[in-house]
């Protein structure tokens, strides 16, 4: 962990079921995980370091905080997505520079992805 003054150093998202968690990111984004205990995994390979907190009382609200991924390919990630169990909250749209998609995990947390749009 590369811990810089200023820079966000961990994401942290509540966690139902660990199994589905580490399935569901390990298919679409390549993710990997560490379990600490029955109540926490800890991710790598998302560009910055996070986990899964599951301890009681931790609340999944939606949409929070939304974390924004990248993709270089929208249509397969979406596609992904959809297979490896996750919920699409709102289907591809253009904004300026870019087109995204949102979508639930299966903990039941929002997140987006992205791809660039050639002008």
């Amino acid at each position: 962990m590369h811990n810089r003054d200023g820079t966000i150093n961990y994401i942290e998202f509540p966690l139902k079921d660990a199994e589905l968690t580490k399935a569901f990111y390990s298919k679409v984004f390549g993710w990997t995980f560490q379990n600490w205990g029955d109540s926490y995994l800890s991710f790598d390979g998302a560009a910055v370091e996070g986990g899964f907190n599951g301890e009681a009382g931790t609340p999944v609200t939606s949409p929070g905080v939304l974390v924004v991924l990248y993709a270089d390919d929208l249509e397969a990630t979406l596609h992904g997505v959809k297979t490896a169990g996750g919920t699409i909250l709102r289907e591809p749209y253009e904004f300026p520079g870019g087109r995204r998609f949102h979508f639930s995990d299966p903990n039941g947390n929002e997140l987006a992805v992205w791809t660039e749009v050639s002008q």
